[in-house]
């Protein structure tokens, strides 16, 4: 082994020019530990210059010029390290990154459903008696529900009905409880009232024995736990359903910890649970089916069942913690708590303690001086980098899983619920946002099947014809005014009402969009998700090359190949907010499509607008000019303002001047490409002799005092 490994750390200047040519590429944790065992072995006072080498690497990694994850597998005695690292060259332009080292981290003991039946099969005693503490309760409320239906009074009485399934799943245990929770992230099963209620879950027990706490440390760490830890709070500052968290110090050093450990008992109940569900899900399947209603509930139980045993590993949530903090922790006014690898096991989970307050403390965020909508534009636009650059989210962004330290940094805690978005899955999120803009609900019902949401043998036209009933008043709000929460429950609607089944993603994405907007509410009132997002989605519409995202922003601009400037204009103006927003790469990507094959009836198209945009414009600038002097004075500002294609012109103007990324030095080079390109020249060679025959017909009219006819007028 030792052999095989200095021949791979040989060949890693062999490899690094064609790593550092990859816009993306895989990655895995082997590279990086392959990357610290060298380094162990360089000289130490080579050590600082490779520690050096490596921290600009990682700066050229961030700032996208090389392959994510390219930084940690170099080693130091590479030459070409110590050559130029500035002149390396830019990676693509896409924002949305496909890494395979970012997916959620996975339990040392998985949900394994054959297992947990094998084994529980055996103890007939112990699943009977949890049997009959779920059946009494469920069965009870399913035929009061059932009697409604007969009634006819089902949803007449659907939100008493919703108030009476929140108190019962209250009191049936953890399993039972994070199964509600994660039921009120399904529109797809669940109708809006039940939802409602179950979002309102609390996931609190009273704390267990301390004792029992410390002898499950010492039983997982192999230590006595006051030979480790030393407590600043004696009893639990919290306790929910998997585990309760002590205030501790670590003898060694003195570091200020946060210490979880986990119920006794937890994993062992919770599968006993689940295998009870299991059995019912799948009697209610076949139920259903006879009754012409086709949902897989089996596959239900099982997603969750592979969701509370990530959570319930607390290694997993270390290793989560960890990726959490490599991706986002560079982000200005984001704190991640720090790790401690060597304290946690499955049960115990060791991190670092940080004081602040919570999000919807408004007195005491006041009395620090912190801006509360600030924190919440860090933490929306942090979330938005979760979802759809890199996919790896954090799940659960509620107040009890936030802080704001005094200086004013947003900090995240508990990674037990986590996700991870495909890139794939990212391009399409932005390409529903495109056709609900576009009111174009065919092509969004299009995508749901393309998704998997529904079956490929469904017939789209009343789905389609659904949400057109169901989203026009909710779109009908400007940006500003439109509420994530009533497209998220006009859209579950229509998921309710038809045969959808909504992959894991989607719902925590839902899940996570839901929270985060409830949160953002209670801080900042005034604050919208969706016009929060919209600078976001506009920048990467604008800027990124990839072929989903392009063809999207085609959609978006052009209807009928003619072009929309008024969406040009408000994605200009919105993408400019933005700190990444890059002018130079708009105009790259717009003139490489124009001049290409695919954009030639959109390219002949534009030319017509420009032609007639800059005839009206003359007709228009002419009238001014000839009211002005009749009243012999000069046209003053209000005359210019009563123009409604300067008005547009000064609009575009604006918001394109205005960009913080404008650059002379950047957009120079593009300017200089367009005047050289052969179709572009011919075009504006057109433009010229049509806006020229134009003018000099209008004069000529103008002169004669001729009446105008438009028809007659050439093209180009």
């Amino acid at each position: 082994m030792p052999k095989l490994l200095t021949i791979l750390l040989s060949l890693a200047p062999l490899t690094r020019a064609y790593l550092l040519k990859l816009p993306r590429y895989k990655c895995t944790r082997t590279f990086a530990s392959l990357s610290e065992e060298y380094e162990a072995k360089t000289p130490p006072t080579q050590k600082s210059s490779l520690r050096l080498r490596r921290a600009r690497l990682r700066l050229v990694e961030a700032q996208g010029r090389i392959g994510p994850g390219v930084a940690d597998i170099l080693g130091a005695q590479d030459p070409l390290i110590s050559g130029d690292i500035d002149a390396i060259p830019p990676a693509t332009s896409s924002f949305i990154r496909d890494f395979n080292f970012t997916r959620v981290a996975e339990p040392e003991n998985a949900y394994d459903p054959a297992a947990l039946q094998k084994r529980l099969w055996r103890q007939p005693l112990l699943w009977l008696k949890r049997n009959i503490e779920l059946f009494f309760p469920l069965v009870k409320f399913a035929l009061v529900v059932a009697l409604d239906i007969q009634k006819g009074k089902e949803k007449e009485n659907r939100s008493l009905r919703a108030k009476e399934v929140l108190a019962i799943v209250s009191t049936l245990g953890p399993a039972i409880i994070k199964g509600g929770q994660a039921l009120a992230s399904r529109p797809d099963l669940l109708p809006k009232e039940y939802l409602d209620q179950l979002q309102r879950l609390q996931d609190r027990l009273p704390p267990f024995p301390k004792e029992e706490a410390f002898a499950m440390v010492e039983a997982e760490l192999g230590v006595p736990f006051s030979s480790v830890f030393e407590l600043e709070e004696p009893e639990p500052v919290a306790a929910a359903s998997i585990g309760q968290v002590f205030k501790g110090r670590l003898i060694a050093n003195g570091d200020q910890v946060a210490i979880k450990i986990q119920r006794p008992g937890c994993e062992e109940i919770i599968g006993l649970d689940l295998y009870i569900l299991r059995w019912y899900a799948d009697i209610l399947t076949n139920l259903l089916a006879a009754l012409g209603r086709k949902i897989n509930l089996v596959s239900v139980i099982d997603d969750f069942g592979e969701l509370i045993y990530r959570e319930i590993d607390y290694r997993a949530e270390a290793g989560n913690a960890r990726r959490f903090g490599e991706l986002y922790a560079t982000i200005p006014d984001v704190y991640v708590p720090r790790v401690y690898p060597d304290l946690c096991s499955s049960k115990v989970l060791t991190m670092e303690w940080v004081d602040g307050v919570r999000l919807v403390e408004e007195d005491k965020l006041e009395a620090l001086g912190l801006d509360s909508s600030k924190l919440v534009d860090t933490l929306i636009q942090c979330s938005l980098r979760q979802m759809l650059d890199n996919g790896f989210f954090h799940a659960d962004p509620h107040a009890g899983n936030l802080l704001a330290t005094p200086a004013g940094k947003l900090v995240y805690l508990d990674f037990g619920m986590m996700s991870y978005v495909e890139t794939y899955q990212r391009y399409a999120i932005i390409e529903a946002v495109v056709h609900l803009v576009n009111r174009d609900f065919e092509a969004l019902g299009t995508l749901y099947m393309r998704m998997g949401f529904i079956p490929p043998d469904t017939e789209l036209e009343p789905i389609v014809l659904a949400l057109e009933d169901a989203l026009p008043d909710v779109l009908d709000a400007s940006v500003g005014d439109l509420n994530l929460k009533n497209v998220i429950n006009s859209l579950g609607d229509v998921f309710f009402q038809f045969p959808f089944s909504l992959p894991a993603y989607y719902i925590a994405l839902i899940r996570c969009l839901g929270v985060l907007e409830g949160l953002a509410l209670q801080v900042d009132p005034n604050v919208r998700i969706v016009s929060e997002a919209y600078p976001y989605i506009s920048s990467r519409l604008l800027t990124d090359s990839s072929p989903e995202l392009q063809a999207a922003l085609q959609q978006l601009l052009f209807k009928e190949e003619k072009p929309r400037w008024d969406r040009l204009s408000q994605l200009v103006d919105r993408a400019s907010e933005r700190t990444d927003y890059n002018m130079s790469q708009v105009g790259e990507k717009l003139f490489d499509f124009l001049i290409s094959s695919e954009g030639l009836a959109i390219r002949e198209e534009l030319i017509k607008e420009v032609i007639q945009g800059t005839e009206d414009l003359g007709e228009e600038v002419s009238t001014i000019f000839e009211h002005s002097l009749a009243s012999s004075r000069l046209p003053s500002e209000e005359d210019f303002k009563s123009s409604a294609r300067l008005n547009a012109v000064a609009k575009v103007a604006t918001a394109v001047a205005s960009s913080k990324s404008l650059d002379f030095n950047t957009i120079l080079p593009l300017a200089r490409r367009i005047a050289g390109d052969p179709v572009a020249r011919q075009a504006g060679i057109d433009i010229a002799a049509a806006v020229s025959e134009r003018g000099l017909s209008r004069l000529i009219r103008r002169a004669f005092a001729l009446s105008s006819d438009k028809k007659d007028a050439p093209d180009y």
